[in-house]
């Protein structure tokens, strides 16, 4: 490997902790806003911009989420839910560019879904566990999927051009 590979590989490294870090900055100061994070709009646009290498930005902002936050039921959901939204992007991102209305309408219809892919870990007590779990929390998933909504609609096109610059500049 040559020095200037290895520098690229290092500002890498970097730039996956800066966003991880960035995510849990974002999501905490946010928190007074009920079931309204940047999370996701975040993974999406970091799924548009770097592809892949989104998945080790996701994994140490679990991991920092776990170290804030604690490392309770709530945490495990974390390690699937998303990296599925990740993966969902990069699927959808295939073929031609997507209008920022589809992006917004993908980020809700996530936000809408997401406290039934939390309730997953509540099937450890039984089925009616996890859909009193996912039924008591339907008010939060429709705040949070318009949120997810208005916040993909208005930000992740600005953000990925951002990004996109940024990414420019360190190769």
């Amino acid at each position: 490997m040559d020095r200037n590979s290895i520098r690229t590989a290092s500002r890498r490294v970097v730039l996956c902790a800066l966003l991880a870090a960035l995510m849990v900055a974002f999501q905490v100061a946010m928190s007074p806003l009920p079931n309204i994070e940047p999370v996701s709009l975040l993974i999406l646009v970091y799924t548009l911009v770097f592809g892949g290498q989104v998945f080790y930005v996701i994994a140490t902002f679990v991991l920092l989420e776990g170290l804030v936050f604690g490392f309770h039921l709530w945490w495990a959901s974390y390690l699937y839910i998303w990296p599925l939204w990740a993966a969902a992007v990069l699927l959808l991102s295939r073929g031609r560019d997507k209008p920022p209305l589809a992006w917004a309408a993908a980020s809700g219809a996530f936000g809408l879904s997401f406290g039934a892919l939390c309730a997953l870990p509540y099937l450890v007590g039984g089925i009616w566990s996890a859909f009193s779990y996912w039924l008591a929390g339907i008010p939060f998933d429709l705040i949070h999927g318009a949120g997810n909504f208005v916040l993909a609609l208005t930000l992740a096109k600005p953000l990925c051009q951002i990004l996109s610059r940024l990414d420019r500049g360190i190769k």
